[in-house]
């Protein structure tokens, strides 16, 4: 694989404040890239730097060869920040317009309305856009130059479920085609659906890095769930061989173990008195919270 993104130990200070440490990364052409982390994990300081919006203090990047800051690799970014802005007295027609001038190929106007679900809209004030619409409006002025690399920070915020349905079938369509993704999102199960490889991040550091099922797996956390009889005791419940974490909600009881097998078997074994038993793999969530705690 032809690797399209590297940072070799790189570091962002604030203010004497270490925002990024020491990260070192290299994303290859045509991977999807789901970042995440906690609210001040360094995601988006990461983003900015990859994008050369902002200096590493210490450390080296690498951008499609180049660095972020040569307007050769500029040509070939595509970026929707958390941030959403429109130029007033433009339609949104003519904003798309305004953003495929500044490139040298960009893709064809009709093509940018359909993808982003704006044909309807398309002579309407960008202003006069609703929060969603504006959101696919930014996903639309990304794609205008018709990126090599397109980072997508909290792209779906604000979007109805609709909407947010056109977004990911289209982002799937370009991750096919071969362009690279970098995707920052608080929702998850995304990130789970589309990311071919999870990078955590917290307090600045790498703290894991693998594809979904990896990620999930490194936990090796497990859930079985029951409904308990008044006459089984928390205490009977939580010395279950196996058990980390008990957590009771009435009569109903969760478990969290690596090896819900034995909790089933000694269930059976003790003879205890629940029914409506389940067994739940732990999914991306219950990963990333056990992450970032540890």
């Amino acid at each position: 694989m032809k690797p399209v993104i590297q940072l070799d130990r790189v570091s962002k200070l604030f203010k004497g404040k270490t925002a990024v440490e020491d990260l070192s990364l290299t994303i290859d052409e045509g991977s999807v890239i789901a970042l995440l982390g906690p609210n001040g994990a360094g995601k988006t300081t990461t983003v900015s730097m990859m994008l050369g919006l902002q200096q590493p203090t210490s450390g080296a990047i690498r951008l499609l060869g180049g660095s972020p800051q040569d307007r050769e690799v500029r040509n070939r970014l595509g970026a929707m920040l958390q941030e959403v802005n429109v130029i007033d007295g433009l339609k949104a027609e003519e904003t798309i317009g305004l953003f495929r001038s500044y490139y040298t190929n960009p893709l064809p106007l009709e093509t940018l309305l359909k993808v982003s679900g704006l044909e309807a809209e398309r002579s309407k004030m960008a202003s006069a856009l609703s929060g969603g619409q504006k959101r696919r409006l930014n996903f639309a002025l990304a794609l205008a130059g018709d990126p090599a690399v397109l980072f997508l920070d909290e792209p779906t915020v604000g979007m109805d479920v609709t909407s947010r349905q056109l977004f990911w079938d289209t982002v799937r369509a370009m991750a096919g085609s071969g362009r690279t993704i970098i995707l920052t999102t608080h929702y998850l199960e995304e990130a789970d659906a589309i990311a071919d490889r999870v990078i955590v991040m917290n307090k600045g550091k790498l703290i894991a890095d693998g594809t979904p099922t990896e990620i999930k797996a490194s936990t090796n956390r497990r859930m079985v769930s029951f409904t308990a009889s008044p006459q089984v005791s928390k205490e009977e419940v939580e010395l279950l061989p196996g058990v980390i974490q008990a957590e009771w909600t009435g009569n109903r009881v969760k478990l969290w173990s690596g090896d819900t097998d034995r909790i089933l078997w000694a269930i059976v074994e003790s003879g205890l008195d629940v029914k409506d038993i389940e067994v739940y793999s732990g999914g991306l969530e219950d990963a990333f919270q056990s992450l970032v705690r540890s």
